[in-house]
This record gives structure tokens, C-alpha cells and sequence, in this order.
């Protein structure tokens, strides 16, 4: 008799839509096929997760991979190797490389690229801009096409859009769920004598709330004015955070692991520029206000920014140095110690990284532990404690921010499409990244 399924994963607490129980987990033909007491069925490979937790397949939906043209500190292999290390399953990558993800035949070609060389399955950003504004019906509707993504304050050359007619024209032709970089640029160029020869500190000077605020409550007015749906990335401040609370009718919100984890003045005297992040990290209030807007439910999805740069480039002497830093390997273990230090729910965390998106920009077949989905799953080890170390990251820049951190629970798994791509922190062979599918996109 054959086998009825392709693996069964046994014994594992299964986080899910109608909470947390003890499980068996039925795959076939990459997809998730039974879920519940298995203990009769038959399958080609059976895998014990007793004492583990098994979490829908987070989704990152803010990385950067910088391929192709700035490969020589990341590249889509290097980018996906370090996601699935972290437990993370499918990532959306962000149109900044050189050249730009402005065009349908740009997109084509980072697809090519991604294709059986990415570890984790895939979708691209394309850059709206003002010179591409009357093609985004058209953009959006492409194969692994995530949607548009529009840079409103220093960004890279054409990308950044900084005017009101520019960003109407945009937000008038977007049919599905855009992304904003949301800082105004009038005031960072008015603000730049803020910034400290040396002292990386002043960024949050620098770019300071006001920047913020002006930018986002133009975004959502516009939003507003024509019923589009916008999504607010890494929003960082408590003014932000209150003024998006009572205009989440066309407004979503994303928000960052090191926005809700570290906080000046002390990041910045430990860290130095390798803390340096746009919109920068800053200090106890407004960390504050985003777990209280997390918790109120004004946050609706987690994404890690990883936006890798060489040693060489971070430690140039600020402000010649370079924003960002690595984030899409540690989203999963810094946010579980945040779950067991009681900060948020397991429930929450899966809502903000696997449901929410599915639900916030229409993916299809991702998202849920339920039968007919992927067998995209992120299993994790609640009560393993592990230090954090700049040895463990596979990014090609090779650090994190939290180097030497200790943290309660840890990603002990990552299964994409029924594939095991990473089991104990060993990556799989080979590589079988596919594009994500959504209900707006290509068919």
C-alpha cells in the first residue's frame, strides 16, 4: 500500500487561528493535507516534534537584499540563507538596488534571479515613481509582484518621491495595498545641521518625530481622499503611533523588532552607527508607545528591515556612515524572548507575522496551518535559551545588533512547501525558492 502522505510532523504544539494544541501535521505534495490526531496514518518520512511549537511560516514582508548591483553585501542567496536560518519562510524584498525595481523587465529579472537560488519563496517591490506612476496598474499585476513601494524621504536617486502632486498621482492609480517610507524631506534637508560630526546619537535629532508625522498624516489624507489602501512601514514614533489609531479605515501599520527592542540614549553609546537605522531608533517614550499601539491593536504586521551594509561601510564616522543593519535572522528568536518575558502572546506574534500578512495584501495558499495551504511552517523551541552571535548570522555582512544577546525561545526548523530547508541550524543542499502568489496578481 502507499504511503498517503509525504511527511508527518508528530506530537508538536500547533499555533494557529483557533489557538494551540497538540497536533499531527499531514503533508503531501507541498501542502499541508490533515491536522489533528494522525496517529493511524501512513507517510514516507515521520518526524517526532514533541515539545516544540509549530507556527504558520513567517513572512517578512520588509527585507532588503540588494541584488542586484550592491551584492558585495548581500545577495538573494545570502538573503535567503539567512532567513530560513531565522525560521522565516517567505520575505518581500524591496525595489533600492542598483539598477532600480522600477519596470516590468527589472522585475523580470530579480525573478529570474530568485528562482531555485533563494532558500525561502519570494516576493519584489516595485519603485513608484513619478516617472512610472500611469504603469503601476499594470506593475502590480505581475508575477511575484508584491505591490508598490514609494520612498518619501532620502532615499536613493529616483526613487524618492517628495512632493504632494507626485505622491497623489501615485496613490490615485494603486489598486492593492501600497507601502510608504513615510519621512518628509523638506524638513531632513532643513534639520541636517542637527547632525554631530562623530555622534551618531543626533540621528534621532536629526530625523526627528516631525518628520514623521508630517509625512504619514500627508500619506493618509491623500489615502483617504481617493479610498486606497496604504501600508505605513516601520513606524517608530508615539505621535505616529496616535494619529494612525484613529485612521486605520485605508491605514495599516508595520513596526520593527529593534524599534520595539532597543532604545536610546544606550543603543547608541553600546552600538554606535551599527545601531543607525532610517527612521532611527530613538529613545524610551516612543518604544513605549509602540508595544501600548501592538497592544491596543493598532499594529498590524512585524517586519525586520533587514538592510545589510559591510562592517567597512557602518564604520564610517557618522554621518558619512551607512543606515541599516541586519534583521531578517533574529526577527523570530528576538521577538519569541519578547513572548516569553510575557510582552505579547504566542497567538499575537503569529498574527502579526503569518495571518496579518496573508490578510493585510491577499497572499494566497500562505499564511494558515490548515489543510489545502502550503506546508510553509516555522517550528521553534519556546524554552531554549541561546545566545545571539555575529558567527550564526548568513548574511554576507556578517554582524547583528544583538551579538552576544541572550534570548528565551529559538527557531529550530523551517519547512517551505513541505520542503525541509533548514533543521537545527543546517541549511539545506539546494535551494527551491518560488514566487509568492497573490489573489490581486499574476495568475
Amino acid at each position: 500500500m502507499a504511503d498517503a502522505f509525504d511527511l508527518l510532523i508528530k506530537n508538536a504544539t500547533v499555533v494557529n487561528h483557533d489557538g494551540e494544541g497538540v497536533r499531527d501535521i499531514a503533508i503531501k505534495d507541498g501542502r499541508i493535507a490533515g491536522l489533528g490526531d494522525l496517529r493511524n496514518a501512513a507517510a514516507a518520512e515521520t518526524l517526532n516534534a514533541k515539545g516544540l511549537h509549530i507556527l504558520p511560516g513567517v513572512i517578512d514582508t520588509q527585507v532588503h537584499f540588494r541584488e542586484p548591483g550592491l551584492t558585495h553585501k548581500e545577495d538573494l542567496e545570502t538573503g535567503g540563507r539567512s532567513a530560513v536560518a531565522g525560521g522565516v519562510t517567505a520575505v518581500f524584498e524591496m525595489p533600492n538596488t542598483k539598477p532600480l525595481t522600477t519596470t516590468a523587465e527589472l522585475l523580470a529579472q530579480k525573478v529570474s534571479l530568485a528562482k531555485n537560488r533563494m532558500y525561502c519563496d519570494f516576493a519584489f517591490y516595485v519603485g513608484g515613481t513619478r516617472e512610472n506612476a500611469g504603469e503601476i496598474p499594470a506593475l502590480e499585476k505581475l508575477e511575484a509582484s508584491a505591490g508598490i513601494k514609494v520612498f518619501m524621504g532620502s532615499s536613493t536617486g529616483d526613487l524618492l518621491v517628495d512632493d504632494e502632486s507626485s505622491l497623489d498621482r501615485i496613490i490615485a492609480r494603486i489598486s492593492r495595498r501600497a507601502a510608504f517610507h513615510a519621512e518628509d524631506e523638506a524638513r531632513l534637508i532643513a534639520r541636517m545641521g542637527e547632525r554631530k560630526a562623530g555622534d551618531p546619537s543626533s540621528h534621532p535629532v536629526w530625523r526627528d518625530e516631525e518628520a514623521a508625522l508630517i509625512a504619514t498624516t500627508r500619506l493618509v489624507r491623500l489615502a483617504e481622499t481617493h479610498g486606497k489602501r496604504i501600508h505605513v512601514l516601520h513606524v517608530s514614533t508615539a505621535e505616529e503611533m496616535a494619529f494612525l489609531k484613529d485612521h486605520k479605515d485605508y491605514a495599516s501599520v508595520e513596526v520593527t523588532p529593534h524599534h520595539l527592542t532597543l532604545a536610546a540614549p544606550e543603543c547608541y553609546e553600546r552600538l554606535g552607527t551599527y545601531v543607525q537605522m532610517n527612521p532611527p531608533v530613538r529613545d524610551e517614550r516612543h518604544r513605549k508607545a509602540i508595544w501600548a499601539a501592538l497592544t491596543d491593536g493598532v499594529v498590524d504586521v512585524l517586519g525586520s528591515d533587514h538592510a545589510p551594509h559591510t562592517r567597512e561601510e557602518k564604520d564610517h564616522a557618522y554621518p558619512a556612515s551607512h543606515s541599516g543593519m541586519t534583521g531578517v535572522q533574529t526577527l523570530v528568536p528576538v521577538m519569541l524572548d519578547h513572548v516569553n518575558a510575557g510582552r505579547l502572546s504566542l497567538q499575537r506574534f503569529v498574527d502579526l507575522t503569518s495571518h496579518g500578512p496573508q490578510r493585510l495584501f491577499g497572499i494566497r495558499g500562505k499564511g494558515r496551518i490548515a489543510a489545502g495551504y502550503d506546508a510553509d511552517l516555522t517550528i521553534v523551541d519556546m524554552k531554549r535559551r541561546q545566545t545571539i552571535t555575529n558567527g550564526w548570522i548568513e548574511s554576507r555582512a556578517g554582524w547583528t545588533p544583538y551579538d552576544g544577546v541572550s534570548v528565551m525561545g529559538w527557531p529550530v526548523g523551517t519547512f517551505v512547501r513541505g520542503q525541509r530547508v533548514m533543521w537545527e541550524g543546517e541549511i539545506a543542499a539546494s535551494a527551491h525558492g518560488a514566487p509568492v502568489r497573490f489573489l490581486e496578481g499574476a495568475r
